[in-house]
């Protein structure tokens, strides 16, 4: 498992398409550009693509299972939002991703509806800040439900992000589960020798 969020960690394409089997009849791919940073999907493609976009599947307030509570810091049970998203470019899905934040967020469906970005919503309409960020990076493949909704074949190596986020006072106000296309994400993490430290070869953002 990778460890990452700490150190500007950054999503980039493969420079290169990767065309898919010839058996499969699917056409070759361009890989698509998108951060891992301390912002979200919507703002880091924005940026540079006007083709990006995201497709809600579902907003519901929920109780938390054993997994979530345990990563929000909260009681097993405790109601959380639950927000389920499809990221798209050039109208094909690239990644799947399910959201769960602490705390009534009060008309989140339209909140997010109007502004598109989750991290803009939660700054915006409920005062909640994103202070420090971390990914926990690893592989899975593709089972037939995850196949399904990213339009690729079962078995295709998927990249499986774990995103825990923390406010300036320290609370965990995010936990994200997603999914992204192997064929179209790599994870690069950049870090620099902290000139002030004592040499033990601690790390600073880049």
């Amino acid at each position: 498992m990778f460890k990452a969020g700490r150190y500007g960690v950054a999503g980039e394409p493969d420079r290169a398409p990767r065309a898919r089997s010839a058996s499969s009849g699917r056409r070759s791919v361009v890989p698509i550009v998108a951060s891992r940073s301390a912002s979200s999907f919507t703002e880091d493609t924005g940026e540079r693509r006007s083709d990006a976009r995201s497709e809600v599947l579902d907003i519901s307030r929920v109780a938390g299972d054993a997994e979530v509570a345990a990563a929000l810091e909260l009681a097993e049970g405790a109601k959380v939002q639950r927000v389920e998203r499809l990221r798209i470019v050039s109208d094909e899905p690239i990644a799947h991703e399910v959201a769960h934040l602490p705390g009534p967020l009060p008309d989140l469906e339209a909140e997010l509806a109007v502004r598109g970005s989750l991290y803009r919503t939660m700054r915006e309409a409920y005062g909640i800040d994103l202070a420090a960020v971390e990914d926990l990076v690893e592989t899975t493949l593709a089972d037939p439900v995850q196949a399904a909704r990213l339009d690729v074949d079962p078995g295709l190596p998927l990249l499986l992000v774990h995103r825990t986020g923390w406010d300036d006072g320290g609370r965990v106000v995010e936990w994200t589960e997603s999914v992204f296309r192997g064929d179209r994400f790599r994870f690069v993490a950049r870090s620099r020798p902290d000139r002030a430290s004592d040499g033990t070869g601690a790390a600073t953002p880049v």
